[in-house]
C-alpha cells in the first residue's frame, strides 16, 4: 500500500485500540490506580519493569507489587525502613526476584531524594529527538548506589544495542498527551515527539508485514529505523502507533 493508505489503515487502528477499553487489560491498568503523580511514575515504572511474559501474570503479579508497597508506593520508596523490606524478599515474577524488587527500591528512593524524582533524570539527559541516550543515563543513575550485579539486567541500555522496550513504553505512558485517558501526560518536561515505539514481538512483525521495518532482530538498531518510520507518519506523536501494532499483533493476530 501507499503511505497515505498506510497512514490511513493505521490511524484507524489507532482509533480503534486508543481507547479506555484498552486499559482492562493491559498493564496500564496498574498506575490507573493512582491519582498522585509519584504514586503513578512508580507503580507504573514497576509495572513497566515485569512487563515481559503473559499479560495476566503481569497484571496480577504488579498488583502484587503494589500490596507490597501498602498501596502507597511514594510513601513507601521515600520513608521505608530496612526492615519494612524484608517481606519484598518474597516477590517474583519470572526472573525478576525479591532481591530485585528491594533494589529497585533503594534505586527509586535515591532517585526521588538525590536527583528530583523519575522526570527530573529523564528530562535532563533528552535530546531533542531521542529518549534513548536519555534512558542509558537513566540506568546509570539508578545503579549508581550498591547493588547487585544481576539486577542490572532489569533495565534495559539502548546505548548496549536494547530496545529497551519496557522503559520506551513507560515513557509512552507519562509522556505521551492522550486525549482518550489511556496515557496520562504528566511529563510535561518532554515531548511525545521524543518518544520511541515500545519494540517487541508483537510490533515488530506487524511493523515488518507493514514495511515498516525490515531488520530481523528486535534491537536498538532496529527501534533507530523504526522511529524513522513512524515518524514520516506523524512527527508529532509517532508513538500513538504503538497501539495499532500492539493492536494488529495481539488482538488480530496481523
Amino acid at each position: 500500500m501507499t503511505k497515505t493508505e498506510l497512514k490511513d489503515f493505521l490511524e484507524t487502528k489507532v482509533e480503534q485500540y486508543n481507547n479506555k477499553k484498552f486499559i482492562e487489560s493491559d498493564p496500564i491498568q496498574i498506575p490507573h490506580q493512582f491519582n498522585k503523580k509519584e504514586d503513578i511514575e512508580i507503580s507504573g515504572f514497576l509495572t513497566a519493569t515485569i512487563a515481559w511474559g503473559n499479560r495476566k501474570s503481569i497484571i496480577k503479579n504488579a498488583n502484587s507489587m503494589m500490596q507490597f508497597l501498602e498501596q502507597s508506593p511514594y510513601d513507601f520508596v521515600l520513608n521505608h525502613q530496612d526492615k519494612d523490606l524484608d517481606r519484598l524478599a518474597s516477590f517474583v515474577h519470572r526472573t525478576f526476584n525479591g532481591q530485585d524488587f528491594i533494589q529497585f527500591i533503594k534505586s527509586l528512593q535515591h532517585i526521588y531524594k538525590n536527583h528530583n524524582g523519575l522526570e527530573a533524570v529523564f528530562a535532563t539527559h533528552a535530546k531533542t529527538h531521542s529518549m534513548q541516550p536519555s534512558i542509558h543515563q537513566f540506568k546509570r543513575i539508578f545503579f549508581e548506589i550498591p547493588h547487585q550485579q544481576r539486577t542490572q539486567k532489569h533495565v534495559g541500555d539502548p546505548l548496549k544495542n536494547s530496545a529497551a522496550k519496557r522503559l520506551n513504553m513507560m515513557l509512552r505512558w507519562f509522556v505521551r498527551k492522550d486525549n482518550a485517558g489511556v496515557d496520562f501526560g504528566i511529563w510535561n518536561s518532554l515531548s511525545p515527539s521524543q518518544l520511541s515505539c515500545p519494540l517487541d514481538v508483537h510490533s515488530g512483525n506487524v511493523a515488518r508485514k507493514l514495511g515498516l521495518l525490515t531488520r530481523k532482530q528486535n534491537d536498538a538498531k532496529a527501534l533507530s529505523k523504526l522511529d524513522q518510520s513512524l515518524r514520516e507518519l506523524d512527527a508529532k506523536d509517532p508513538v500513538k502507533y504503538d497501539f495499532a501494532l500492539f493492536g494488529l499483533g495481539v488482538f488480530e493476530d496481523f
